[in-house]
């Protein structure tokens, strides 16, 4: 198939978390599988200076045909393998710090900015003379692509395209005023509660739940959750009515490049069969950090954003009572609300020694942290997949989880009484549960060392490779081709 994604961010180019891991590594795996597989992201500012070197322009400008034509760049480059990218230069837009918010607010022409980029996508076919079977759009940033194609784009060479839209976090929808269709050149009709009309503005995420042929969500128990009250953030009643069209697919990871048996950020590689590298790995981090003297304590490893939605909060209120009652060391890498990173680097500041604090991102300490720690710790309130505990598992760092979303599709709960699991499983998100269930994991630490080994192999052993996520993408590209070109 000729597979068009349309994202706002692409690993290693623009990165925020795990969508822009999530789309390169889908996107791979299909032109393994020998789709013609091509992407488009915006050309953002802060494109680090060595890819830059890579892109190659593409001759003449682009138009792109909002209300009124903008004018662009497009810039390729092509990965081993013959993965086509394609970056969107558009300056005023795009030419940016940072892909959404300036840090502490968003921008407030995003909604411009992104029909841009939904716009770009559907333009792209006659610019390139190249017509995608398939549409995959990501997230609220690219929910208008299967608005177009089923009003402006309805006709032409791009009828008989097929869209699907993959929901990874439905917190975030891409709310605009009215004024954005007139701008997106998008009939005043969508101006209704069964298309793009949220609360008396435009809802993106929303018109693409309505239009696009199929969707995805990316976890099962995701795609169940996000049809109820508590986590639809009002777009429960449109997902509900869509859902015959509604899969739950899981996440993969690239375990080429998150392999411990030969990642070469880690201080020594092991397996399943020779963990002994990963107690060198622990050894050389504490030691690196100044907190050789911890060595024999259980290491918690957290890497994430520091938002709500990541429960971090409640982990930082728990800290002191975990410091004061148990064995055990932290190391913290992240970045996000500016009051929680503050808060981090107090608690860092008042407990030398337990705890690591980078306020960041870092991709070599990131896998620094997933190698060193014993285990890995992610109390979010939701979780659409998480990669961080798929990471983990093949890391043999035992996830510490709560039960929501991909987290409960992928950590087995540990059971004290006969050994078996990979991971530590709680429910409820206080204080107290989050105390109690890292009291747990260190007592089995301290407790039950042959528990342990035995939980580290089989975490290790599971298997979350792109292999059967990509079959179930191929089934839902061939439903989506299958609705749209019905008489």
């Amino acid at each position: 198939m000729r597979i068009l994604m349309v994202t706002a961010e692409f690993a290693p180019y623009a990165k925020t978390g795990g969508l822009a891991d999530m789309v390169r590594s889908l996107s791979l795996e299909l032109c393994r599988a020998g789709n013609d597989v091509r992407v488009l992201l915006p050309f953002h500012g802060f494109l680090p200076e060595r890819y830059r070197r890579d892109l190659r322009p593409l001759p003449g400008i682009f138009s792109i045909h909002l209300g009124e034509d903008h004018w662009a760049r497009l810039h390729e480059c092509v990965e081993p393998g013959g993965l086509r990218i394609y970056f969107l230069e558009y300056e005023k837009f795009f030419g940016r710090d940072r892909p959404y918010d300036d840090g502490y607010r968003a921008y407030e022409d995003n909604p411009r900015r992104f029909a841009l980029l939904s716009r770009a996508a559907i333009d792209l076919a006659d610019f390139l003379d190249w017509t995608p079977d398939i549409f995959h759009a990501h997230d609220w940033m690219a929910a208008p692509v299967p608005v177009y194609l089923e009003t402006v784009a309805r006709s032409g060479r791009l009828g008989r395209s097929a869209s699907v839209l993959t929901i990874h976090n439905l917190a975030h929808q891409g709310y605009a005023p009215p004024s954005i269709l007139d701008y997106a050149g998008l009939p005043g009709s969508l101006f209704r509660p069964d298309a793009m009309e949220a609360c008396g503005g435009i809802n993106f995420l929303k018109g693409g739940i309505y239009f696009a042929n199929k969707l995805t969500a990316v976890s099962p128990t995701y795609a169940r959750e996000i049809q109820g009250v508590e986590q639809g953030f009002g777009l429960q009643d449109a997902l509900r009515f869509r859902s015959g069209d509604l899969l739950g697919i899981l996440n993969g990871i690239d375990d080429n490049l998150w392999n411990p048996a030969t990642d070469p950020l880690i201080g020594a590689n092991y397996s399943s069969g020779d963990l002994r590298g990963k107690e060198v790995c622990k050894k050389n981090f504490l030691r690196a950090r100044g907190m050789a003297r911890s060595g024999k304590m259980p290491l918690f490893g957290v890497i994430g954003r520091l938002y709500g939605q990541k429960g971090l909060d409640v982990l930082a209120s728990a800290l002191p009572r975990i410091f004061g009652s148990m064995a055990g060391v932290f190391a913290l890498l992240g970045a996000g609300d500016p009051a929680l990173e503050d808060r981090f680097r107090s608690i860092g500041a008042s407990y030398p020694g337990r705890i690591f604090v980078h306020i960041g991102y870092d991709e070599a300490l990131a896998h620094e942290i997933e190698a060193a720690s014993d285990f890995f710790l992610m109390p979010s309130r939701f979780e659409p997949c998480g990669l961080n505990q798929l990471y983990s598992l093949r890391y043999g760092t035992l996830p510490i989880v709560r039960g929501t979303g991909g987290l409960r599709d992928t950590v087995i709960p540990y059971d004290e009484a006969t050994g078996d699991g990979t991971g530590f499983v709680f429910d409820h998100l206080d204080e107290n549960s989050l105390h109690d269930v890292i009291g747990w994991a260190t007592s089995t630490y301290y407790d039950r060392p042959k528990h342990m080994k035995v939980l580290i192999r089989r975490a290790m052993a599971m298997d979350f490779s792109w292999k059967k996520s990509v079959e179930r993408y191929g089934d839902c590209y061939r439903w989506a081709l299958e609705m749209k070109r019905r008489p």
